[in-house]
Order: structure tokens, then C-alpha cells, then sequence
């Protein structure tokens, strides 16, 4: 993909999430995005732009990481049902509770039992998530072995991303079939009707971002209308008052523009 055309299509799908995110403030909406992948698949990144793009007061991000000792003592959902989405909220997760049928059966910290009911478990948990109105948007940006290791060798060489490379991550490297064998499995027992699998090719970082971008505007913004709110009759005198605003400023204030934003297959266009 072009670097400008990227450039191009990011700003126009990081415009439309901004208008979906203030329409969730006037309705009882929430959502949740579950974001998995190979290592280096580009998920902080893609976290990032949606944080460069949303109002941090209803956007939070969830990094989740191993589980502590307090954590390990209870049910692993448990942990995850105390970082749900309130009224209005978006909520990231950056890893989820797909670690139990993931880097826990590959490593061997859930036992066969655990992980295989887990499969049940997370099925029904999202089933409940969905039920109680959450929109549930799960992506897995997958890349190829041998762009992973050049990943791997450009985080060596750079200063300012050296920090995201960790042995562990060449320990897992050296998993990479039975890693590959959990997420097949994975994707074949938890893509549900109510809760579906985004598999999204990310070899390329600008492509596999924008695929990325245009589900999330497509699950988010289905059904939600873009138009702005009516402005509070009562905000709107004392505005009257205290500001005082001449006739087109009322008028640009209580019958702004119309937006007309219309979804094509490769981006928005407002």
C-alpha cells in the first residue's frame, strides 16, 4: 500500500471512529475489541492510532499481561469481568482472555482439563457480553514466520524499539508450531455467530492496519447514527447570554451541517 494512500485512508477511518465514539456518549453503548496476533504483528500499533484517534476519557486500553499471584488464586475470568466497559466506554484489550487456550496450554500453565473447558467457557462468556448489548470485536493480525524474524532483527538495530524484544520472545519463536496449532484451534471453536474471529493478514503493517480500521468502524458504527445531538435547550440560552452569540451563530449551533459519511470497500469518505 501507497504511504500516502495509507496516510490518507488512516486520517479518514481515525475521523469516523471519533464520530462513532461521540455518539456512544448519548446512548447506552459500549463496546470491547479484543486484539491478539503473533508477536511483532503490529498490535501495539494498531492500539496506538486508535488512542491517537479517541478521547481517553471513554477509550481505555487493557494490556493485559501475567496473571499475579491474587490473580492465579481466582477463576481467570474473573479479572476480566473487572475491567468491562461502562456506559459509553470503548475498551481495548491488548492480549484477553484467549492467553488461557493460548500461551497457557502452550506453556503448559493450565492443565489439559482447563484449557480445553476453557473453550466452553469463553464461548458463554462472550455470549453474555453480547446479550447484555456490548459490541464485541475480536481481530488476530497474523504474519508469516519469515517477516516475524525480520521484525525480530529490526527491533535489535533500533534503539527506541530494542525495548519490545525480550528472550521470551525468541523462546516462543521456537514454539511457533504449537503455537500455530492453539490458534487454529482457537479460531475453529470461538468464532461464534454472536462473537466472530477477524483474521486479518499483516505482513504488511499499512495494509493490515487499515483492514484493521475498516472492521472496527463497520462493528462499531453499525446501526449508530452519526449526526450530532440535539444542544441543550438550557445550555444554549445560558450560551446565548454569556457569549452573546448573534442569529447565524444560534442557527450554525442548533442546525449544524448535515455529516454524510458513506463506507466503500477500501475506506470512508465524509
Amino acid at each position: 500500500m501507497d504511504f500516502a494512500d495509507y496516510e490518507r485512508r488512516l486520517t479518514s477511518l481515525q475521523g469516523v471512529l471519533q464520530l462513532i465514539q461521540q455518539a456512544y456518549l448519548g446512548r447506552p453503548a459500549r463496546a470491547i475489541l479484543v486484539i491478539g496476533g503473533w508477536d511483532t504483528a503490529g498490535k501495539g500499533g494498531g492500539v496506538r492510532r486508535l488512542g491517537w484517534a479517541l478521547d481517553p476519557r471513554s477509550f481505555k486500553v487493557h494490556p493485559i499481561a501475567a496473571p499475579d499471584e491474587h490473580e492465579r488464586a481466582q477463576h481467570y475470568l474473573q479479572r476480566f469481568w473487572r475491567r468491562l466497559p461502562e456506559k459509553a466506554q470503548i475498551v481495548a484489550f491488548d492480549r484477553s482472555w484467549y492467553g488461557r487456550v493460548l500461551v497457557e496450554r502452550v506453556e503448559g500453565l493450565a492443565t489439559d482439563a482447563e484449557w480445553r473447558r476453557a473453550y466452553r467457557e469463553i464461548n458463554e462468556f462472550e455470549r453474555m457480553l453480547v446479550d447484555s448489548g456490548i459490541r464485541l470485536v475480536k481481530l488476530f493480525l497474523h504474519i508469516t514466520p519469515d517477516e516475524q524474524i525480520r521484525r525480530f532483527r529490526n527491533r535489535l538495530v533500533d534503539p527506541l524499539k530494542r525495548w519490545k524484544l525480550s528472550y521470551e520472545d525468541f523462546r516462543n519463536r521456537a514454539r511457533w508450531s504449537d503455537y500455530e496449532k492453539a490458534i487454529e484451534d482457537m479460531m475453529e471453536k470461538t468464532a461464534t455467530k454472536h462473537a466472530p474471529w477477524h483474521l486479518i493478514p499483516a505482513n504488511n503493517k499499512p495494509y493490515g492496519r487499515i483492514a484493521a480500521f475498516l472492521i472496527l468502524v463497520d462493528r462499531l458504527g453499525e446501526d449508530v447514527s452519526l449526526e450530532p445531538r440535539p444542544i441543550d435547550p438550557d445550555l444554549l440560552e445560558e450560551a446565548k447570554r454569556t457569549l452573546d452569540l448573534s442569529a447565524p451563530d444560534v442557527e450554525r449551533a442548533t442546525h449544524p451541517a448535515k455529516l454524510k459519511v458513506r463506507l466503500k470497500r477500501n475506506g470512508p469518505e465524509s
